[in-house]
């Protein structure tokens, strides 16, 4: 009797889904778990209610249980997140600082290094570097390397003269 109560419950998973997809966007569009969107991501879903909390405008649906459900929009948000904290090595602060001054939509049209491109030129440069990827942004990108380099082989050097006069 208790197997028949629970099997003609509806599922919590088909609610939200027809729910979501009158209630916000266009017909029939998809709605995915906090473990699906997880999933399609490559991290844990710890990392997605946490980004939740650090991020204001990362806000998925919740059901009447406070279950998350992320449209396709979330999805590409969560993305420039994972781009920005895991390829292009911002801190969180300096993830939040740079959509910030750019916007979420230029942010999320921008090609992946163009950010941290435009945090090497200067600081608080992010405001005037272009949306999108142009032939400029990869000399500077480039140019950018190479000063970086440099530094990083002067202070090599200089490491290991030190090194050397404190073994003597």
């Amino acid at each position: 009797m208790s197997s028949a109560a629970r099997t003609a419950r509806p599922s919590p998973r088909k609610t939200p889904r027809a729910q979501g997809a009158g209630a916000g966007g266009g017909a029939g569009e998809q709605l995915l778990k906090i473990g699906e969107a997880a999933k399609a991501l490559g991290v844990e879903a710890y990392v997605l209610r946490f980004w939740e909390t650090q991020f204001p405008f990362l806000r998925p649906r919740h059901t009447h249980s406070k279950h998350r459900f992320y449209a396709a929009q979330d999805l590409q948000t969560l993305r420039l997140i994972k781009r920005l904290l895991h390829e292009e090595r911002f801190t969180i602060e300096g993830a939040k600082k740079y959509i910030r001054e750019v916007g979420l939509e230029r942010a999320l049209s921008a090609k992946p290094g163009a950010a941290a491109a435009a945090q090497l030129e200067a600081p608080g440069a992010a405001r005037a570097a272009p949306a999108a990827g142009t032939a400029g942004s990869a000399s500077v990108s480039g140019a950018a390397n190479d000063r970086t380099r440099r530094a990083m082989a002067e202070v090599r050097r200089e490491l290991e003269s030190l090194h050397k006069l404190l073994e003597h």
